[in-house]
């Protein structure tokens, strides 16, 4: 039987008050003739996540944030071999009545390196271990010749990552490669005496955590002198554009990367898995340069 679903999707998440993924997705629709389409954010609570599936099925599809891109797993009807794989969803479809999972995380932050310029190869630093530091993890695995990967969490997190990293290393044996796979606690990482910025122990820096998202925007994941190790620094945090991580990196003149570029390109890839879009790379470019901006908008006008 074929099921005819309506043109409304949604980005589900907890907060959800700041998000831009409407504005994103409405120029998305825009630039692909799909006007007929409207997108909506949603604030579910965890505890509320499992009674609020009913709803979210009668939608064509729907985005996943923090904190239920592993939550909802076991929700769903179906996964794409990445997300079953990655242990992360960020994109449901509903398919002949079927939610289907999918991770878009790790593309939009593949492409976000790209357009600037960034190969993520040698060790990397991530921070963090949740839904989007999974997705990366697994992508840089992909990608990278000799995968070089140090986890920092939280001590509470050490374990969990540690499964995180025995996973990691299964993955990158069935593609034949040995890849290395480190977990650590923020307090180790600091502590660590031979991080000399001279010798730049990690070639990127990954923050995959919440910390320095508006209202918090004077928080920083890491101290300076961590920074000054990296040879490269990518931010997941799109809110504030510019955030303190990103600001100290900029100060000892390391490049970096935003998280409004993630942000679209992962879009791009829900998009092509919901109707098929396809878009031009200089549109795609232009629509970041336009969230940035419709952001400190809204910023300087109190939204």
């Amino acid at each position: 039987m074929c099921i005819k679903y309506s043109n409304k999707f949604a980005v589900i998440g907890h907060p959800i008050g700041h998000t831009m993924s409407p504005f994103i997705h409405e120029q998305l629709f825009s630039l692909s003739s799909k006007t007929s389409c409207s997108y909506q954010a949603l604030d579910i609570p965890p505890q509320k996540l499992a009674a609020s599936m009913p709803t979210l099925r009668q939608f064509r599809g729907f985005n996943v944030t923090i904190p239920h891109k592993q939550a909802i797993l076991p929700l769903l009807d179906d996964c794409s071999l990445e997300a079953q794989a990655f242990g992360s969803v960020n994109t449901v479809l509903m398919q002949d009545g079927k939610a289907i999972g999918y991770t878009t995380d790790g593309i939009g932050c593949l492409k976000a390196l790209e357009a600037s310029g960034i190969t993520p190869e040698g060790p990397c630093l991530l921070l963090g271990s949740g839904g989007a530091a999974r997705a990366i993890a697994f992508a840089l695995t992909t990608v990278c010749q000799q995968p070089d990967l140090t986890f920092a969490v939280r001590e509470e997190s050490l374990s969990k990552t540690r499964d995180l990293c025995a996973s990691l290393s299964l993955y990158a044996k069935k593609l034949g490669k040995t890849g290395k796979y480190t977990a650590v606690s923020y307090q180790a990482l600091e502590s660590r005496t031979e991080l000399k910025p001279a010798e730049k122990s990690f070639s990127l820096l990954l923050n995959c955590t919440s910390v320095g998202m508006f209202p918090h925007v004077d928080q920083c994941p890491v101290s300076p002198e961590v920074v000054a190790c990296c040879g490269a620094v990518f931010d997941a945090v799109y809110n504030p554009h510019e955030t303190r991580l990103l600001q100290t990196a900029q100060a000892l003149g390391i490049p970096t990367v935003h998280g409004m570029a993630m942000l679209v390109w992962q879009a791009v890839a829900a998009q092509e898995i919901w109707n098929g879009s396809s878009f031009q790379a200089s549109d795609i470019e232009a629509l970041i340069e336009n969230a940035a901006q419709e952001m400190s908008r809204r910023f300087q006008e109190g939204a």
